[in-house]
């Protein structure tokens, strides 16, 4: 083919043809089809996610930090100061001030000693739902306590018992607060995720985060199928009350341990190398 017909197969209609991209991982979240590959695709993942992550943003601007938002902390709205980068370590190769942000927002974590809080979007919509595109006049379902109830055929005498548990979670820390998802009551610290409860007719169950240590009277999970730094445990009687919420302030403490650590913390988090040992109930 001579070099002009070439030439021409590459135009349509007089304008030349654009590069075909380059994509990274499929992971079909929310209308955005691949992975990030910069930092511009962080932002716009991060306005998909932002109110799972308890947030709602003030000001995008130029400039150091990138954005100016609040997350709720369980007594209020507290101010925070973000900055986007595509890898955490991005903010030290741009030289930027660790006392002039409160939180790095990225794709993928991989600076350990990072003096800043870090949320991984990689690791976080790992546990969220992937809602389908619908029309904008459908109205999303709101959650209420008696949903859960009612899927479960829960009995009054498990109602009173959670709702004794509830009040004494609260006293652990007056920061702690909750929200009813489509299938359980989730706990925060209050930055994060740490108590998830779920409902049977006789029982309550417990998933919380163990930071893979051994508590007393949680079963920790599997760290080749389950989450590595998670474990469980369950709630029949009132009596056994004291041992659950000696558990769930554990788990408090050490999600405390591990945000002020920046570890990670999900439900997909893998154990560090150091510092932590896997545990199993044998």
């Amino acid at each position: 083919m001579g070099k002009i017909a070439f030439n021409e197969q590459l135009s349509l209609g007089g304008r030349q043809m654009k590069e075909k991209g380059v994509v990274r991982d499929l992971i079909n979240f929310r209308g955005l089809v691949y992975s990030p590959v910069n930092e511009n695709g962080v932002i716009f993942l991060f306005g998909k996610v932002t109110e799972d992550l308890n947030m709602y943003i003030e000001e995008i601007k130029p400039g150091f930090p990138d954005c100016v938002g609040r997350r709720f902390m369980g007594r209020g709205w507290e101010k925070v100061y973000i900055e986007f980068e595509y890898k955490s370590s991005h903010f030290r190769d741009h030289g930027h001030d660790p006392k002039g942000c409160d939180l790095i927002v990225c794709w993928e974590h991989d600076w350990p000693e990072c003096p800043v809080e870090v949320i991984e979007l990689k690791e976080e919509i790992k546990t969220l739902p992937s809602k389908s595109i619908q029309r904008p006049d459908v109205k999303e379902k709101e959650y209420a306590i008696e949903d859960l109830w009612s899927k479960s055929k829960v009995t009054d005498r498990v109602k009173n018992l959670f709702q004794t548990f509830d009040k004494e979670v609260r006293t652990i820390n007056e920061e702690i607060w909750s929200r009813v998802a489509k299938t359980t009551v989730t706990y925060y610290s209050p930055e994060r995720v740490f108590l998830y409860t779920y409902f049977q007719q006789e029982a309550i169950g417990f998933d919380l985060f163990t930071r893979g240590e051994k508590i007393d009277g949680v079963r920790n999970y599997d760290p080749a199928k389950d989450g590595a730094k998670w474990g469980g445990i369950g709630l029949r009687i009132e009596k056994d009350l004291p041992k659950v919420l000696e558990a769930v302030k554990r788990s408090y403490q050490l999600i405390r341990e591990a945000i002020k650590n920046n570890e990670p913390t999900g439900w997909f988090a893998k154990l560090e190398e150091e510092g932590s040992e896997e545990v199993s109930d044998e």
